[in-house]
């Protein structure tokens, strides 16, 4: 079944529902897909400690 096919059986359809029921049919748009966030490293343990072998330099060159 190709795509107009399945088109214009849904439109028979939904035109049979309105005449046979006499209902109303309302068509929506599908909802697009929520953004995901960007992926970011979790630091680990060594690069926090790394981070913070640094800051001990820089604190010792700036008390000098």
């Amino acid at each position: 079944m190709t795509k107009d096919e399945l088109r214009a059986e849904l439109e028979r359809q939904a035109q049979r529902y309105k005449d046979v029921y006499g209902g109303e049919v309302i068509t929506y748009a599908a909802q697009p897909d929520p953004d995901r966030k960007p992926w970011r490293k979790k630091p680990t343990v060594q690069d926090q400690a790394f981070q913070q072998e640094i800051k001990k330099i820089e604190e010792a060159r700036n008390a000098e």
